[in-house]
């Protein structure tokens, strides 16, 4: 993804999270499952759909909204790349406006 112009690597809960185009598309994570792996970032309307494209998939426990590919599934690479192509074909299924950030409140420290 690192050769798409429009491609943004960002940290998100110490995961590293895909964008394109100010989208979010991919998490992935290195931890305990069920943060060990790829989330695709979509809705629920799209679920079967992508599910039958990429059959490791499965609905992410916490997430609810998002899919998940374990890395321990027998076709994780494979599966993963898939889903980086998907993702760099801008495919519709995938991607979802990021939520602004909040806006910090002032500390007291700060000078007007």
């Amino acid at each position: 993804m690192e050769r798409d112009a429009n491609y943004q690597l960002r940290k998100m809960f110490g995961c590293d999270a895909a964008y394109l185009e100010g989208l979010l598309y991919l998490v992935v994570a290195d931890r305990d499952a069920p943060w060990n792996g790829v989330m695709v970032c979509t809705s629920q309307e799209h679920h079967a759909a992508l599910m039958a494209d990429v059959p490791g998939l499965l609905v992410h426990p916490t997430l609810g909204k998002w899919l998940y590919l374990p890395q321990t599934d027998e076709a994780f690479e494979s599966q993963a790349s898939t889903l980086v192509a998907m993702a760099l074909a801008r495919d519709a299924r995938m991607g979802v406006t990021p939520k602004p950030k909040a806006s910090r409140r002032k500390s007291w420290r700060t000078a007007d």
